[in-house]
């Protein structure tokens, strides 16, 4: 069969998640009820990153086995004329056999959004964290190099996060200001449960003046989560793009490096 792999975009508003959840609307289910009616037969799909409930995505990706063989730009067509309004696939390709979304995958960008606003924005309700008082930006964008490279992320990860190792390396953490909207953009091997939302969450304390700009070095070395700030609201999240290596290679036969540690 030809493994194919598929980049979606979803507005993560009214499902429970990527995963499949026995009480609740996933995107994996409404994926595979759309795939089943193309293809005729149950199709089984595997998800890149399992964004949480709220989450949105424009660069999620997701492989399978094509029980059918049809164009590319079929699969596309025919998977967005059965898909939810809330749910799209953007592309289709063939990957290589023994493709593995997760394990092939060289890192993931996320994006996080906040509004400064003294009322709130219908406009832009599930898309930004509104924050009602103004952020200090140069505080915050001081605040982060100490973040950049390897390191354990304990003290952002969730309680409950099922990650056998808690070191991630960060490629970027780039804070955008433009008028009211402020957005932060961060991309690294791989990422622990929650571990977006609760730097962001970090680093707001520190944009509001009740965290020092120097106290997320201490936060690394004691790895105690409630020392950390709150995990932000998860429709303020999108998973922008998931990276690979060209021709979607195997980066252990490749020599594109280790492969990236799981989320």
């Amino acid at each position: 069969m030809t493994v194919l792999k598929l980049t979606l975009e979803y507005d993560g508003t009214d499902f429970v998640g990527w995963q499949m959840q026995p009480n609740g609307r996933s995107v994996q289910q409404e994926l595979e009820k759309g795939l089943e009616r193309l293809c005729g037969e149950p199709v089984r799909v595997t998800g890149a990153g399992r964004t949480d409930s709220g989450v949105h995505a424009r660069g999620q990706v997701a492989s399978l086995r094509a029980p059918r063989e049809l164009p590319l730009k079929a699969w596309t067509a025919g998977l967005n004329a059965l898909l939810p309004d809330d749910l799209a696939c953007l592309r289709a390709e063939v990957a290589p056999d023994g493709f593995d979304v997760r394990r092939w995958a060289r890192g993931k960008r996320y994006a996080y959004t906040i509004l400064e606003t003294p009322v709130r924005s219908p406009l832009e309700r599930g898309r930004a964290w509104e924050i009602r008082r103004p952020l200090d930006v140069q505080a915050m964008r001081r605040a982060t190099p100490v973040l950049l490279g390897a390191h354990d992320f304990s003290a952002f990860r969730a309680a409950d996060c099922p990650a056998r190792t808690t070191v991630r390396e960060m490629r970027r953490l780039e804070i955008r200001q433009s008028g009211a909207r402020i957005e932060l953009v961060v991309e690294a091997t791989a990422f622990l449960k929650h571990m977006v939302r609760n730097i962001v969450g970090t680093l707001v304390e520190v944009g509001h003046g009740r965290r020092e700009v120097d106290s997320l070095a201490s936060l690394l070395e004691g790895r105690d989560r409630t020392q950390a700030g709150p995990t932000a609201p998860a429709h303020g999240l999108v998973l922008d793009e998931v990276f690979y290596l060209p021709g979607n290679a195997d980066p252990s036969t490749s020599g594109g490096g280790g492969r990236a540690r799981g989320t």
